[in-house]
Parts: structure tokens; C-alpha cells; sequence
């Protein structure tokens, strides 16, 4: 084994034989720091429901994830550093894992498990990236980054359809896994809720920001001039609500008598999306530093597990594939080799020993740090004794130079092996989007996957659910790098806004040799929401409305790749259509 800690996968190697299989409840944060609960310190929030799954379980205090989304994501379902899966970013198709990778999901689906995810999801939204491709039977939530609607909010189901929800979008999809535990009490299940809290909006029931809205705000982040105390009061109430949701499952496990007998995992993607307190640790989510990248990480299983135990060593995301199958006494589909290490004995056998000689790496945007059980090198160089200086405030590497020759080497060698042979052919030619599976015949095409050509440009800076807009020039294109599956025809539709003097614009699909027609109209033209929000929306979150969905009619696409090009042929008024995604439906 490497210094990497790649380990290949052993059948039927497992700490856990038990005759009754455990369910398995992972329950994910967004953007919400280790700081940010009241088991890590922080007296002005209450999560007493989260803190009893390390208090009746145990808690892997030095757990490490990425300092961003999807990457995180993807090295829980996989086992894998997320360049090896192509996850090498959060938006436009980046965050898609390649579709040879195998995840945790499919492990439990195989060993005859209920399988299910509701929330965020951001690994991909067309098959085979979508989560009904990746292992999970149910499905209810958003495929993208982030979303703009925490209220009310329109999300995708299990076969590619948006449903309208009613109520605050944390509550709703902790009401699905409730429905879901309720229909699989009798087999075991597997459920991920990968919670949209704290992520931007700012949105968060009345009853909780009620709590905080005048609430002095004492413990405050390292860089104080950097905080918005509203946006803490926010991120806190956010976190209380997320807790009452915790509750809400927790409570359900108890009635149904299966408390015993379920796994119960809960942490968080990345380090906290604004400057607030976080134990003094330097770094927030996007920095590779200890504060961007280090994570609460809760385990219970009172069958197994006795109560209030930690375990210092060094941990991450990328364990949690090989601990859960082994925990549950299944085997791992799939064959590619693992980056992360299975802590199973660690967990029963209350051993807190560890590879002396283990390294986590981070990486984003270029930047990359390494943890070892005493030393973090971040990205510059600068190496820090973790345990002497958890704030990073004094670097050591005049005093400890062999061991940052070591470091700085091991970063080198990682940076080398993740960019792979391939790494250039994937950054100068895009992967396309894939349309056409006749065992997923829906494929959503957003604005966020769409390049807009000419005066078109999004409706924020972030694409995560924006929309096109200012599409007003016959020259205008809007353009999807696509490879299509299956050869036939195609039902077609596009979800838009426009108003009544912009009626009429003609509009032609085209892909190939294959072309569309079609006329926007009637006028839909709703107000942007201004009720959603508990602060001011943020520029890079698109302020949402209403959209219509246009049946475009019918068009005949040919295997292969190209790009999917929509433009106006004749545009009457000043603006062709506010336009949020293309929707393509593969015909029997």
C-alpha cells in the first residue's frame, strides 16, 4: 500500500456478521462548520438532538472532508479522492462523478436493502449521474448546488419530474424519509438525507429566526471584521431547525422499535459558508485550511457501539464507504481501488489507534493541503503542529525540515496522480450531457449545464439553479454540449417566462440535421418571490419566480454527440423568454 492509502477491495471481509442487518441513516450537512453545535462548544445554538448521536454513540473528532460540495459528495459514495471519480468541481457538469464509479448505495441496493436519498444531491442530474442510477430506489430533492426556493420549492422525483412541495424544503424532505422508514420498517434500509441547511438563501422558518433575530451574538469567528451577525443568527436558527429534523427521525426509529439496530451517521460537507466562530480553527468553506475542511462526524449504533466514546485519529469522508459495508456485514460492489480505510475495528473495539503515517489531502480551486495525525502542510508551504497550534498561527517548518520536505513531497506526488493521463483531454474537451436512456427517459437540461452564446447570460454569477436571461438578438444561442444514447424521437419542452408585449418570438431547436419550431406564448410573466428570504438574498443566488412550462412538440434525435442549439428565428418584441431548463422525453 502507498502512501496514498489506496487499498483494493476484500470480499467478505467484515467486522459485523450480525443476523439481522442494521439499517443504515446518514444525515448530511451544507456548509455548516464544526463549529456550529453545541457538542463542539458553541453556547449560542441548541442541537441537543444531534449532539446525543455522539454522546449515546461516539464521535471521530478529527474528521476532514473538502472545503466544498460535491467533492465531499462523491468521496462519501465512493471511497475515492474526488479528482479519481472526475468530480473536479461544483457546477456546469463538473460535479458529475464518471459513470464507472460504484458507490455505497449500490453496495446496499446489492445486498437486498431499501434504498433511498432525500435533499441535495449535486453529483449529477442526467443518467447516469442522477441518484436513481446511483443506487437509490427513491428519490425527492435537487440534483443541483444549490437551491433558490426553500419554501413551497418545485423538487425532482425518482423519475425526473419536479413536484411542488408545500412547506419549508428541510422539513419536507425529512417528511419523505419519515414516510420512507415507515414503508421499510420490516427490511433493512438504507437512507441518505442529505440536508440544503445552512447553504444559502438565507431562509429559515419564522419560529426559528424568531429565536434569533435580536440575539446578541457572543462567541464570535476569527476574523471578526469579515462577520455579518445576521448571517450568523441565520446560520444558527438554520441549524436548530435541522436539528428538530434529526429529532423528528430519531423519534421514528424509537416508536418503530428500530433504535437498536440502526446505524446512524451525521456530518458535514465542508468548513462554514461565512466568517463565524469555529473553535478558533483558521480556514471556512472553498480553504483547504483546518477550519475549511474539518467536520463534526457522530456515530450511534446502541446494538454495537457504547455511548460517549471518542476517537482522536485522523478521518474523512473518504472512510465512510469501506467502515459502513463492513459495519453492516456486506460487500462492496464494484471493483476500483479505495483511498479510504475502514475504521470498523476502531468503532468496535473502542481502539483509538491509528497509522501513525496516515495523510488526508484537500484540494480546491488549484490549492492543496495535507493533514497527517500532528502536522497540517497548507497550501503555501508552511507547515503547522495541529496539536501544539490548532489555530495554525505559528509555522514549524525551520524546526521540523525533514518533515516538511516529506509533506511538500506527498502533496507533489498526490497532485501528480490525481490529474491522471487524462486530465488534460477532460479539461480542454468537456464531457457532454447525456440524453436518451430508455430506463430514465427524462432528461432536464438547466440553464446551469447550458453555455449562453451572444447577450444571453445567466440570471446570477453562480449557474446553480439560475436561468437564462436578456435573450434578445437573432444571434443569440443557447447551446448544450450533448451525446444522445438512443436514436428516436423526443418530446420537448422548455420551463420560461415572458411577458405580454415579448410574445411571439419563433424559436428552432436543432441538434444534427434535426430542427424544431415552435412559438413562446401565451405570456407568463409572475414577480420575482420577495417573501422567501429571512435576509437579503445574496448576488451570487439568482432571485427565483414561477416558470411555465411550453410543450414544444416533437423532434428526431441521432445517436451521437454535438451541440443541442436553441435560437430565435424572429423576435417581435424586446426579449425572446426568461428560460430555467430544456426538458427532453425519450418516446416509446
Amino acid at each position: 500500500m502507498g502512501f496514498l492509502g489506496m487499498v483494493a477491495p476484500v470480499p467478505g471481509a467484515h467486522a459485523s456478521q450480525e443476523s439481522t442487518p442494521p439499517n443504515v441513516i446518514i444525515f448530511l450537512a451544507d456548509d455548516a462548520g464544526w463549529g456550529d453545535y453545541s457538542y463542539s462548544g458553541n453556547t449560542q445554538v441548541r442541537t441537543p438532538r444531534i449532539d446525543s448521536l455522539a454522546e449515546h454513540g461516539l464521535s471521530l473528532e478529527r474528521f476532514f472532508v473538502q472545503p466544498v460540495c460535491a467533492p465531499t459528495r462523491a468521496e462519501l459514495l465512493t471511497g475515492r479522492y474526488h479528482p479519481r471519480s472526475g468530480v473536479l468541481g461544483v457546477s456546469e457538469g463538473a460535479e458529475r462523478m464518471n459513470p464507472d464509479e460504484v458507490t455505497l448505495a449500490d453496495s446496499f441496493r446489492a445486498a437486498g436493502y431499501a434504498t433511498a436519498a432525500f435533499g441535495k444531491w449535486h453529483n449529477g442530474t442526467q443518467w447516469p449521474c442522477h441518484p436513481v442510477a446511483r443506487g437509490f430506489d427513491e428519490f425527492l430533492g435537487h440534483t443541483s448546488g444549490h437551491w433558490g426556493e426553500y419554501f413551497d420549492a418545485p423538487l425532482e422525483n425518482s423519475k425526473g419530474e419536479m413536484e411542488r412541495t408545500e412547506g419549508y424544503i428541510v422539513d419536507v424532505c425529512t417528511d419523505r424519509a419519515l414516510g420512507f422508514i415507515e414503508r421499510n420498517r420490516a427490511r433493512p434500509f438504507f437512507l441518505y438525507v442529505p440536508f440544503t441547511t445552512p447553504h444559502l438563501p438565507w431562509s429559515v422558518p419564522e419560529s426559528d429566526w424568531e429565536r434569533f433575530r435580536n440575539k446578541p451574538i457572543e462567541l464570535k469567528g476569527t476574523l471578526a471584521a469579515e462577520e455579518n451577525m445576521d448571517q450568523t443568527r441565520c446560520a444558527l436558527a438554520m441549524m436548530e431547525n435541522q436539528d428538530w429534523n434529526v429529532g423528528r427521525i430519531l423519534d421514528k426509529l424509537r416508536d418503530l422499535g428500530l433504535e437498536e439496530n440502526t446505524i446512524v451517521l451525521y456530518f458535514s460537507d465542508n468548513g462554514p459558508n461565512t466568517s463565524r466562530w469555529n473553535g478558533g480553527m483558521k480556514g471556512k468553506k472553498t480553504e483547504v485550511d483546518e477550519g475549511g475542511v474539518r467536520s463534526v462526524c457522530y456515530l450511534r449504533w446502541p446494538a454495537r457501539v457504547p455511548p460517549g466514546r471518542s476517537l482522536s485519529g485522523i478521518s474523512g469522508a473518504i472512510d465512510l464507504l469501506p467502515t459502513l459495508t463492513s459495519l453492516a456485514g456486506i460487500p462492496r460492489t464494484g471493483n476500483l481501488p479505495l483511498d479510504g480505510h475502514d475504521l470498523s475495528p476502531q468503532i468496535l473495539n473502542s481502539c483509538d489507534q491509528f497509522p501513525k503515517d496516515r495523510m488526508l489531502f484537500a484540494s480546491w480551486g488549484g490549492r492543496v493541503s495535507v493533514r497527517t495525525q500532528r502536522y497540517r502542510m497548507d497550501n503555501t508551504g508552511n507547515l503547522y503542529n495541529m496539536i501544539a497550534d490548532p489555530e495554525q498561527r505559528h509555522p514549524v517548518q525551520d524546526h521540523q525540515p525533514e518533515t516538511a520536505r516529506t509533506l511538500a513531497s506527498a502533496i507533489a506526488q498526490w497532485r501528480a496522480e490525481m490529474s491522471g493521463p487524462d486530465s488534460e483531454s477532460r479539461q480542454s474537451e468537456p464531457r457532454p450531457f447525456t440524453v436518451g436512456y430508455p430506463e430514465f427517459p427524462v432528461t432536464l437540461l438547466p440553464a446551469r449545464d447550458g453555455e449562453p452564446h451572444g447577450a444571453v447570460r445567466r440570471s446570477s454569477r453562480a449557474p446553480n439553479c439560475s436561468y437564462f436571461v436578456n435573450w434578445t438578438r437573432p444571434e443569440d444561442r443557447l447551446v448544450w454540449n450533448v451525446e444522445v444514447a438512443t436514436s428516436g424521437r423526443y418530446a420537448v419542452s422548455v420551463d420560461y417566462t415572458c411577458t405580454e408585449e415579448d410574445v411571439g418570438s419563433r424559436i428552432e431547436l436543432a441538434f444534427k440535421e434535426s430542427r424544431l419550431q415552435g412559438t413562446v406564448g401565451p405570456a407568463w410573466d409572475p414577480p420575482l418571490y420577495t417573501n422567501q428570504d429571512t435576509l437579503p438574498r445574496p448576488d451570487p443566488v439568482s432571485h427565483m419566480k414561477e416558470f411555465r412550462t411550453l410543450q414544444l412538440g416533437e423532434i428526431h434525435l441521432e445517436e451521437g454527440r454535438g451541440p443541442l442549439v436553441l435560437r430565435a428565428l424572429d423576435i417581435p418584441g424586446n426579449s425572446v423568454m426568461d428560460l430555467r431548463w430544456l426538458k427532453l422525453v425519450l418516446l416509446p
